[in-house]
């Protein structure tokens, strides 16, 4: 399997130097070369006319099958097995992705099972176990520079923190995660874990880390890497759950799936080019609807982002849309580089509707709450079903109720539960009347040190105290 990137002005690369690299050297994000097929569990024929069947008994043996193809010939299946077997141990439930039934046909796929509690955690932690590995082979260090909503920064660094060759820095936004996102974070006494407030918001921190690793000289001096989903590896990973929770049912399942960097609903669109039976997804966001818009409405205009109860989607440029970009293009990387210079100076991006209709038409629908009616939602399905869900999850089962019965469908709809409610215990409580209890784990997490940074939103004196970090 080869890599190339998604503005078509970098070199090809073999997974190892993608997992390294994050961000392409043009400013692309990788992407593989093909879409490999799925081995099936029920027996189906590959797009090849073959028969490849599943023997996987685990997770983390279904991981391994669904994720083989895109890591030979650098990683071996024995080295790849074991890298996962170390990975999912840890996590709270056997089953890593559980499916949890709430309706007549909805279900919950519960994704935070991980150790700090959220979606992020299924990849993290095997992806901070691949750089150790691949760093170990080639006696190589890294620096990884990432930016968070609130979710994707505790994983990392929990993902990272015991690797011998690595050190993290997260920049995350002042004052705009929960109080436990902050402190699963800040809280980690590590010497390679350091943690950033910048004085802005996420996408604020997003274009800090991309500003970081276009600058060739300081990313080459510092050797940056990055987790968040511009990283390959981390979409791959992300992909399995789509599999294992698909291939459960007699039928063709749609997803309903929070998002707001757009990397877990592309996944499952990956999933599906594999042939996962996948019907179509659903998209739901909160205030910060550009996605449901774009869906909608063909209006991807970028505005100002808005505090929220769900503030893990509270996104205005959703970095991992450019790989879905680059397919609507034909994979003509320069359009796709144009596209999206044109969008940053202007906050816009124009799709033709031939392009919108190929490849949303049948694949994508989109709705948006605010935060009264998520909340609303979360003590509607606690009344219903005594199930609660956190604030990001209950956008889209509020979407899957609202979307899923306006089409000639009555096969299973999935909900991805991206965290445990216990990590928004404020909108929950207003919801349900009481707190979420944090498991056993972190119960102590509000009685321990802080340790963090605080910067301006500005590139020169993040790099400098990056670098100060680090040295």
């Amino acid at each position: 399997m080869r890599y190339v990137s998604t503005r078509g002005d970098a070199p090809d690369l073999g997974f190892s130097d993608v997992l390294l690299a994050g961000l392409a050297t043009d400013g692309g994000l990788y992407v593989p070369d093909r879409w490999p097929t799925l081995t099936h569990q029920n027996g189906q024929n590959g797009q090849d006319g073959q028969t490849r069947r599943s023997t996987a008994a685990t997770y983390a043996e279904r991981a391994v099958e669904v994720m083989l193809p895109f890591v030979e010939p650098d990683i071996d299946e024995v080295t790849l097995s074991h890298l996962c077997s170390e990975a999912y141990a840890n996590f709270r439930h056997p089953a890593v992705a559980p499916l949890v039934q709430i309706d007549h046909r909805q279900w919950v796929q519960e994704l935070f099972h991980g150790p700090t509690l959220a979606f992020k955690d299924i990849a993290l932690q095997l992806v901070g176990k691949l750089f150790d590995h691949v760093l170990a082979a080639r006696g190589d260090r890294v620096t990884i520079v990432g930016a968070t909503s609130g979710d994707t920064g505790s994983a990392a660094i929990d993902g990272v923190s015991g690797c011998d060759n690595v050190d993290i820095v997260i920049l995350y936004p002042l004052g705009r995660t929960s109080d436990v996102q902050r402190k699963q974070m800040t809280t980690v006494d590590a010497p390679n874990v350091h943690t950033v407030a910048v004085e802005g918001t996420f996408d604020d921190c997003q274009d800090l880390v991309k500003a970081m690793f276009n600058d060739v000289d300081f990313r080459r001096r510092n050797q940056l890497s990055a987790v968040n989903s511009i990283n390959w590896a981390r979409v791959m990973a992300q992909t399995v759950y789509y599999v294992t929770a698909s291939e459960t049912f007699a039928q063709p399942a749609t997803f309903s799936v929070p998002t707001g960097n757009f990397g877990n609903v592309l996944a499952g669109w990956i999933a599906r080019e594999m042939g996962a039976p996948i019907r179509d997804f659903i998209i739901s966001s909160n205030s910060n609807d550009i996605l449901t818009r774009f869906v909608n409405d063909n209006d991807m205009t970028a505005r100002a982002v808005v505090p929220t109860v769900s503030p893990s989607m509270d996104i205005q440029v959703s970095s991992n849309f450019e790989r879905l970009l680059f397919e609507m293009n034909g994979r003509a990387g320069g359009m796709t580089a144009e596209q999206l210079t044109r969008f940053r100076a202007v906050g816009r991006l124009d799709i033709e509707t031939d392009q919108r209709e190929q490849y949303l038409a049948g694949s994508f629908r989109a709705a948006c709450f605010d935060d009264a009616t998520t909340v609303t939602e979360i003590r509607r399905v606690f009344d219903a079903s005594g199930y609660v869900l956190d604030p990001h999850s209950a956008t889209a089962t509020a979407a899957a109720r609202m979307l899923s019965s306006r089409r000639d469908h009555d096969g299973p709809v999935i909900t991805l539960a991206t965290a445990h409610p216990a990590k928004f215990p404020d909108a929950v409580a207003e919801a349900v009347g009481r707190r979420p209890d944090l498991p056993e784990h972190l119960a102590d997490l509000f009685e321990r040190e802080e340790r963090t940074h605080t910067a301006p939103n500005d590139l020169a004196a993040v790099q400098q105290l990056v670098e100060q970090l680090t040295r």
